[in-house]
């Protein structure tokens, strides 16, 4: 299904025509069939939607924060209604598997407002320490920014914090994938959201991203994407002095301890890579094994890479749909070739399409042996279901190598909890997952080095769109 109000914009509680007379066609990866137009605004047209934002902000970040949560709790309502509406939309606009879309695309939506309306009741919102009142109150107005790998994933995480917080914003979704974000925004618009506290507007970066990244009254931009993209915005936000949260790129390790079961250990990180075909900024692709299990591990994971069923999104067997785009294709094609001019051993997979399909931007699974980290497999980020197995001759090796990486978004360890643990500890990561556990939306996510900074999930991203402020002399509670 594609969403009404695909060429609209929502600015103050209306669907509205955008000033820009800009579109753009919508592929379904899996067919390179245009789906629909979108809209492509204008720095005019984000200079709507932020002066609507902060025309509403005081009304909204002034309510009782129980009638905030009761607003994102009919939001959740609405969202739930609709959810085999993400699902199918999601499997259009990205190409998921529909079993994929709707277990995990659509869920991760459900779930992170859950999680934030959990995390809203039981927070302390106001205490004192001695004679001073401490208080959390919404930074003000956010411009929030989110890429097409998750795509409601992404928005639940910093739309339902920012309403809570009493922030109001405008969302602008990646024009990538644009279908979920407009049906977002229906939602919304259903759940009753008053007017002017969100607001959506489609574009590219360099036109709506940049102007509401320098607009002056956007007080906080929360970005979730690449990290030249980050840093730019980073950069332009900087002269009007706007906090900036930023989760960007990642090249996690996953250290197989030697203790570990290989063969369990080894399948669980190649699905784990291969999920969302790679497109996951916290896939575990560059895999650790000590150097004497490295022939067992490449045995295991071939087997596990070459099981994998790719194919129609539409058809509920699928595990592994199309990368995003063309342009992802070429780049995932260009580094799987790098990594085979580099001298890394190709276990299965290598360029160009699986032979029994012929359209769309489908991949096949690669796994690369004997890759260190001078080669460019193991220092970008990919994003595309290729997995690097590297080899280590110590624990004190493995750890090194792990650190060596521009980014620290997510780290794994497999093997005994005990031997584990202290591994964990070293890692420069924001989060490291023992033994592939369940997603834990209630744990900060967020990345060191140039993964970026600030935290996402339940109350840590409530915090991320708040103030804090002290009235000293208050007096006693």
């Amino acid at each position: 299904m594609i969403p009404a109000n695909m060429l609209k914009f929502y600015i103050n509680g209306q669907w509205v025509d955008p000033i820009s007379k800009n579109r753009l066609g919508v592929e379904n990866p899996a067919t390179e069939e245009i789906v629909t137009d979108v809209a492509m605004g204008s720095a005019e047209d984000a200079d709507r939607a932020i002066l609507a934002a902060r025309a509403a902000f005081d009304s909204w970040t002034y309510r009782p924060v129980a009638e905030r949560i009761a607003v994102v709790k009919r939001i959740l309502e609405v969202y739930n209604e609709r959810y085999e509406d993400f699902a199918q939309v999601m499997s259009t606009e990205m190409g998921a598997p529909i079993t994929w879309a709707r277990g995990a695309q659509a869920w991760a939506g459900q779930v992170h407002i859950e999680a934030t309306i959990k995390a809203a009741e039981e927070m302390t919102w106001e205490y004192n320490r001695g004679t001073t009142r401490i208080i959390y109150e919404g930074i003000g107005v956010c411009s929030l920014i989110t890429p097409w790998n998750w795509p409601m994933n992404q928005i639940a995480c910093k739309v339902a914090p920012a309403l809570i917080a009493g922030c109001t914003m405008v969302l602008k979704p990646s024009e990538i994938a644009p279908l979920s974000g407009v049906l977002f925004a229906q939602v919304c618009h259903d759940a009753g959201v008053p007017a002017g506290v969100f607001n959506l507007v489609n574009g590219a970066g360099p036109e709506v991203g940049a102007r509401m990244s320098t607009h002056p009254e956007v007080d906080m931009v929360s970005f979730t994407g690449s990290t030249r993209a980050g840093t730019q915005i980073a950069a332009v936000a900087a002269a009007t002095a706007k906090r900036v949260a930023q989760e960007m790129g990642g090249k996690s390790p996953n250290i197989i301890l030697p203790g570990a079961n290989i063969a369990e250990a080894v399948a669980a990180g190649v699905t784990a890579v291969m999920s969302n075909t790679g497109q996951s900024c916290d896939a575990p692709t560059r895999m650790l094994v000590h150097r004497s299990q490295q022939a067992e591990a490449l045995a295991v994971a071939k087997e596990a890479a070459e099981a994998i069923t790719i194919g129609d999104p539409r058809d509920e067997a699928t595990v592994m749909g199309p990368l995003v785009s063309k342009m992802q294709f070429d780049k995932v094609q260009k580094l799987i070739q790098a990594g085979i001019d580099e001298g890394a051993t190709l276990v299965t997979g290598g360029v160009g399409r699986p032979a029994d399909l012929n359209r769309g931007w489908f991949v096949r699974p690669t796994v690369f042996g004997d890759v260190d980290n001078s080669m460019t497999i193991s220092k970008e980020e990919i994003f595309g279901p290729v997995l690097a197995i590297q080899p280590y001759d110590s624990i004190e090796d493995a750890i090194a190598q792990a650190n060596d990486t521009i980014y620290g978004l997510a780290a794994y360890i497999a093997g005994p909890v005990e031997d584990a643990i202290p591994v964990a500890r070293r890692l420069r990561a924001g989060t490291v997952n023992l033994n592939y556990p369940d997603w834990d939306t209630s744990a900060p996510f967020g990345g060191y080095k140039q993964s970026g900074n600030g935290r996402e999930y339940a109350d840590w991203g409530i915090h991320d769109f708040c103030e804090v402020k002290g009235i000293v002399g208050y007096g006693e509670a």
